[in-house]
């Protein structure tokens, strides 16, 4: 049994769709943990076993996960946005609802599950990387009956859970009766082990597709090691415009036409936690492209914001307004430009 909440009635810019968790950052002490690499290459956080361990750091963060983290980015940004997602009848969920209606985020399509939990994670943090320990509750994905005039000119949509793939062709069926509504996806994990061909609905009605480099590999099958085929195997799925993050090494998009990169912004300190770094960057270029700015321009304004969120602990806290998104580039490098290649 689920039922509505909130009680704001108004025209939204966006609707953001995906799962939302509480966030319990606990912060190691770098003597009391290490890393290495196994005999399979894979990095592995190592903690002494049956003993107690000293940490160094506790910090609960309401209202996370990728949709909502793009729902407080597009409202900082100026936009009208709305969120739909699901929370147990717990203090957990009101204290995620709560979060939300602060940061201005209109929660009306957020549904109460009862004798359901609200999703929590543990995050632990050491250095600036962390490893999450998730649990995804199972709640019945209903995509809300929005009225004509509620009806956005975009929707975000991003992680959920893998008890939600029918929803996807709830969310499907309903863009098709708003063909004018664009669509912004950035797949989590669930979403991406489901396949192509389960989600090729989503795909194919995707304005923008948002991935890291791993991701569109594994996605849209192209050769990791060659951006453009990348690039192209991905637009073959539906989407106009593709965007592929790489770390270190920036960010590639193309409009199927043009093929673009951007560098990343100078960090101004040594980052204190990369959590949200991706959300921010992708959350940030539909904000700017729902705003009519062109997709050069809006690769010009998301590493900002990524780069921002890493000098704060948590995926929310550093996210910057437009405001202060324009003071940033209006000091940034000379070298920090959007290239053809």
């Amino acid at each position: 049994m689920t039922e509505k909440v909130g009680t704001v009635s108004k025209k939204l810019d966006i609707i953001s769709i995906g799962d939302v968790v509480i966030d319990d950052f606990i912060g190691l002490e770098k003597d009391q943990a290490w890393t290495y690499t196994d005999d399979h290459g894979m990095k592995v956080l190592a903690m002494p076993f049956g003993t107690k361990i000293p940490y160094e750091s506790r910090n609960v963060i309401n209202a996370v996960g990728n949709a909502s983290n793009a729902a407080v980015a597009f409202t900082r940004l100026g936009l009208d946005t709305g969120f739909a997602s699901n929370v147990g009848d717990d203090q957990y969920g009101r204290d995620i609802i709560s979060a939300l209606h602060e940061q201005g985020v209109d929660v009306r399509f957020v549904k109460v599950n009862r004798g359901k939990h609200s999703n929590y994670h543990f995050v632990l943090r050491y250095e600036s990387e962390r490893t999450i320990l998730i649990k995804h509750e199972e709640y019945d994905y209903l995509w809300p009956q929005l009225h004509d005039k509620d009806v956005p000119a975009w929707v975000y949509f991003s992680s959920v859970s893998e008890h939600a793939i029918a929803y996807h062709d709830d969310v499907c069926d309903w863009l098709d009766q708003y063909p004018e509504v664009k669509l912004a996806f950035q797949p989590g994990t669930f979403q991406m082990d489901a396949g192509v061909e389960r989600l090729k609905r989503v795909y194919q009605r995707s304005e923008v597709l948002v991935l890291n480099r791993e991701e569109a590999a594994f996605v849209g099958g192209g050769n990791h090691a060659d951006v453009h085929d990348l690039i192209d195997k991905l637009h073959a799925l539906g989407p106009k415009i593709v965007v592929v993050t790489d770390g270190p090494d920036g960010a590639y998009a193309s409009d199927g036409t043009h093929y673009y990169k951007m560098p990343l912004y100078p960090d101004p300190a040594d980052p204190v936690d990369r959590t949200g770094a991706g959300d921010a960057f992708a959350s940030t270029l539909v904000a700017q492209l729902a705003k009519g700015h062109s997709l050069e321009s809006a690769l010009q304004w998301a590493p900002i914001n990524s780069m921002y969120v890493c000098q704060k602990v948590g995926a929310q806290e550093g996210l910057l307004t437009e405001h202060e998104l324009e003071g940033w580039l209006a000091k940034a490098p000379e070298w920090y430009r959007v290239e053809t290649f």
